[in-house]
């Protein structure tokens, strides 16, 4: 569990109880007991802004982009027509910030169970969103995401999932599940992409990501997990792309090719074709990793995993 400490030192345990990672903290700017967690807003001299929700680091200002790129842009080109996207999560709105700048999309959804937590990072985060909640393509709705995907009569292009990690018995958890993602198919359009960050893919403890992962392999029969660095957070960070339909090969030209006609690249700070062949190109390890893992979240039965 992280800890805050007298010395004014941010310990984040990323992957394991074990390792991790130690910020300096400059300022605390906010800290806060919502209905449904602490969230605190912190300065560091050398990441900025860094939020954290039950004491645990969810983005870092320096960084955020690399983070927000690779789970936003992947999902979004692998999409022959992103029209409707959807963002499960998310509540800095830097997901939202991403996907309005493919100019096909005419409606972004966003739903979080957090409105407080939201509300926060509108006020102290605006780098973050940099204005995306007041867009007028922009629709917020403040719930749970469970019963948005069973009750919503939309369909979407592009879903993005963007969550905190499924601690057993928090409203996460569920979103993790197969039974979750099954309900998700019934909002997908046609062609659909739905794209998950997935938690660290640390050599070291490695289990959320790959139980992640295989049990979205239980519900899309087409699944390709990737890879990136975050700074900020010490680790290979995991996600992956899932659809009904097999998913497109996407060489370098061709990733270039659409966003150059859906996107003002020069806003761009990490993601573009090269960037794209490195995120799918996983090491050995990753690979045998995850065709090992045998753990899948389901409601019947959490998996005991590291994190």
């Amino acid at each position: 569990m992280p800890l805050f400490d007298s010395h004014l030192w941010l310990y984040d345990f990323v992957a394991s109880d074990t390792d991790g990672m130690v910020h300096q903290i400059s300022e605390t700017i906010l800290t806060r007991k919502t209905e449904f967690q602490n969230v605190t807003v912190l300065a560091t001299p050398r990441f900025g802004k860094i939020l954290t929700l039950d004491g645990r680091v969810q983005s870092l200002e320096m960084d955020e982009f690399v983070y927000h790129e690779s789970l936003v842009h992947p999902a979004m080109v692998a999409c022959a027509e992103p029209r409707k996207a959807l963002v499960i999560g998310g509540g800095e709105g830097a997901c939202l910030r991403e996907i309005l700048r493919h100019k096909c999309v005419t409606d972004a959804v966003m739903v979080d169970i957090d409105g407080e937590l939201v509300s926060i990072c509108k006020e102290h985060l605006p780098t973050y969103h940099q204005g995306a909640f007041d867009h007028p393509k922009t629709r917020l709705y403040v719930q749970d995401a469970a019963k948005f995907v069973k009750e919503s009569q939309e369909q979407f292009d592009v879903v993005i999932v963007d969550l905190s990690e499924p601690s057993p018995g928090t409203p996460a958890y569920y979103l993790f599940t197969t039974e979750f993602y099954q309900d998700l198919t019934r909002i997908l359009a046609p062609g659909a992409v739905v794209g998950f960050q997935s938690d660290a893919a640390a050599i070291h403890a490695p289990s959320l990501w790959t139980t992640t992962v295989n049990t979205i392999r239980q519900v899309f029969p087409h699944v390709r997990p990737y890879v990136t660095t975050i700074p900020g957070f010490g680790s290979e960070w995991g996600y992956a792309l899932a659809a009904h339909a097999p998913l497109p090969e996407l060489d370098v030209a061709r990733v270039d090719a659409i966003l150059e006609k859906r996107v003002d690249t020069s806003l761009l700070r990490f993601y573009d074709g090269q960037t794209h062949q490195r995120l799918f190109c996983l090491p050995k390890y990753m690979r045998t990793l995850l065709d090992n893992e045998s753990r899948v979240f389901r409601l019947d039965s959490p998996p005991v995993v590291e994190w």
